[in-house]
């Protein structure tokens, strides 16, 4: 297997931090919030990091990025009945962090890729996209029902230039705040939603990630692919 340049957003822990495991024939530049262990330090709530990431990134990977990786994001309560200026800077703040990043990555990722004769993303979306989410997850649904939108209009656009796109959808995903969640609100409550029984390892979105990036057909650009235990199906 050619080994492949890539960009991994958000790998501290869960999911990002098993796509890193996941790819050890490649050259990974991982991120995260605060850096450490290796990865590119960017705060992505703050205007402009993404850009430095995407700069920093190129320049660890010689030059070049083959694949870029959009799983950075956050997944926090913002009730309706809180003060209007701190729900719509919660709004605001998930949005930037799980959207408008995301696609200021894709931007540069596709015009670096449309001079190097192509590449892919994939942006680690959520079931949320299709099905909504609780009365506190307005903004984290419409954050990530908007990534799927701009990853089709991403893969319609720019199939020619051998520009592929993809999403990925999981449901719960086992991490610590996963299970914290889950414990909020019953975990076997929210387990009797699963017909397979039991939450997705982030060891199995990891490797839908791994295969998407590094060996899915390019017929298949476009694609949702969701890993949740049939929570939601389409």
């Amino acid at each position: 297997m050619t080994s492949l340049n890539i960009l991994v957003t958000g790998t501290s822990r869960g999911i990002g931090k098993a796509i890193l495991a996941a790819l050890p024939d490649h050259k990974v530049a991982g991120h995260s919030s605060a850096g450490g262990e290796g990865r590119i330090a960017a705060d992505l709530s703050q205007p402009g990091a993404a850009e430095t990431l995407w700069r920093e990134a190129l320049a660890r990977l010689g030059g070049r990025i083959d694949v870029l990786v959009n799983n950075a994001g956050v997944f926090e309560d913002n009730s309706i009945d809180d003060p209007h200026d701190a729900w719509i800077a919660q709004w605001e703040r998930t949005m930037r962090i799980n959207l408008t990043a995301s696609a200021e990555l894709c931007r540069l990722a596709v015009l670096h890729f449309r001079e190097e004769g192509g590449g892919r993303i994939v942006n680690i979306a959520s079931r949320a996209a299709y099905r909504g989410d609780s009365p506190q997850h307005w903004h984290y649904a419409a954050s990530k029902a908007g990534m799927v939108g701009m990853t089709k209009s991403i893969a319609r656009g720019y199939a020619a230039d051998n520009i592929l796109a993809f999403t990925v959808c999981p449901g719960f995903t086992g991490s610590d705040m996963v299970e914290d969640y889950m414990a909020s609100r019953g975990g076997q409550k929210v387990l009797a939603d699963i017909p397979l029984g039991r939450i997705a390892g982030a060891e199995e979105v990891a490797e839908t990630v791994r295969w998407l990036a590094t060996q899915a057909p390019a017929s298949a650009t476009g694609a949702a692919i969701d890993v949740n235990g049939a929570s939601f199906v389409r």
